[in-house]
């Protein structure tokens, strides 16, 4: 099939006024419609415009730009708060592995081991993964920086072998991607076992987790839209929950709002006394107008269902 040739020319702030007036976006103050131009672009704001489109370029009627930019300000908040739990839960991933693998081996530098991590294999892309030597090159990167962290310089002045320093240092110079890729590489569904316990999770569930939690991590780091949005690495159903969880009517996976029901689920062993829930409802109460089922919650006869009631989210 021939494609088409790009034709659309750029637009100076006060065209793109012009063009969303067109396309009967109700615009009350056009001096601040320009000046926020200036600061968000305008096709970064467009991804903002198709939830109050029923019909392409066409705004439902009495949809004016202040809801466009509420909307655009409430994903931003939503993108810090999801960011924060992410963070926590990060942190209780890295400090899983390394406690549980150091004990059970009884082995401070036990990611020097390569008979713990699985051979070089190929994905259905035909990439090929090393996770052993992937994570050394991670490792002796941090060690020869030209400024390397504080605690990676002492081990290095300080002591001639083992040549890397131990675990717990090495975690931490580990991005959630990193961390994600370190356990996918464990040889022994045993010790991927041992360590998703602790979130009451199978480690294929865990894997999945990790994998999506690294995605909207990056979503979030990148300042991407969240709100509205299929998930392209969708987090895998929980079928056998050891934990609260939520109805099956819920479990619509590629959206965005079974992610933060899993975030929930694994924030309750990362950081039990978490205010997620609070924080989620008070984000919701100060953007009222914003159709929050967009993110994938459920409803029934037209009216959402109440997730806050589910037993997850008590």
């Amino acid at each position: 099939m021939a494609k088409n040739k790009y034709a659309k020319q750029p637009l100076t702030f006060s065209e793109q006024l012009e063009l969303i007036k067109s396309r009967g976006l109700i615009v009350k103050d056009e001096e601040k419609a320009k000046s926020l131009f200036s600061q968000i672009s305008y096709f970064r704001l467009s991804a903002f415009f198709l939830p109050y489109q029923l019909e392409k370029d066409k705004f439902n009627t009495d949809v004016d730009f202040d809801q466009i930019v509420h909307t655009y300000s409430f994903d931003r908040e939503l993108r810090l708060l999801v960011f924060d739990c992410i963070e926590r839960i990060e942190i209780a991933i890295r400090t899983q592995m390394i406690y549980l693998m150091s004990r059970k081996y009884n082995n401070s530098h036990w990611q020097d081991d390569i008979s713990l991590f699985k051979e070089p294999y190929q994905n259905q892309l035909g990439y090929t993964f090393d996770p052993y030597n992937e994570l050394q090159k991670l490792i002796i990167k941090a060690t020869r920086a030209k400024h390397p962290e504080v605690f990676i310089k002492h081990y290095v002045k300080e002591y001639s072998a083992p040549k890397n320093p131990p675990s717990w240092m090495c975690f931490e110079l580990l991005t959630i991607g990193q961390l994600s890729r370190v356990y996918n590489g464990l040889k022994e569904n045993k010790d991927k076992q041992l360590i998703a316990n602790f979130f009451g999770l199978s480690h294929k569930v865990f894997t999945s987790w990790l994998h999506s939690l690294t995605y909207v991590r990056n979503i979030c780091a990148h300042h991407s839209r969240l709100w509205n949005r299929d998930l392209a690495i969708e987090p895998m159903v929980l079928k056998k929950p050891k934990l609260a969880w939520v109805d099956k009517r819920f479990e619509i996976n590629q959206r965005t709002f079974y992610f933060l029901c899993s975030l929930q689920y694994l924030l309750k062993s990362a950081n039990p006394n978490n205010r997620f829930k609070q924080k989620l409802l008070e984000l919701f109460l100060k953007y009222p107008t914003i159709p929050i089922q967009f993110m994938g919650i459920p409803s029934k006869d037209g009216i959402l269902l109440k997730w806050e009631n589910e037993p997850l989210w008590k």
